[in-house]
């Protein structure tokens, strides 16, 4: 379920004020952050914010095309493999 319109797209304060900082010095610094559940919004367009995935910090460079989306979807927490093998081949001998 979605969250309410009247609500509005969450975002932590501490990333907010971060993101309106750097826009308003015109730095291109990275932002660090541990808020996976903050959506990205309209304001963070141009900025490189580097999320915590648990293990290593994950830069995402913010286009409009991610606008909408949270910041947890483009830094993966578990690493696919591969699925395991067979075991038919192993049984015909």
């Amino acid at each position: 379920m979605s969250r309410s319109i009247k609500k509005g797209p969450f975002i932590e304060k501490s990333l907010y004020k971060k993101v309106l900082d750097v826009k308003k010095s015109g730095e291109k610094k990275m932002i660090k952050t541990f808020s996976r559940c903050s959506t990205i919004i309209p304001e963070m367009v141009g900025l490189t914010i580097s999320v915590y995935n648990g293990r290593t910090w994950i830069p995402v460079y913010i286009t409009e095309n991610l606008v909408g989306h949270k910041l947890g979807e483009f830094s993966p927490t578990r690493i696919f493999r591969s699925h395991s093998g067979s075991d038919k081949k192993a049984k015909k001998r």
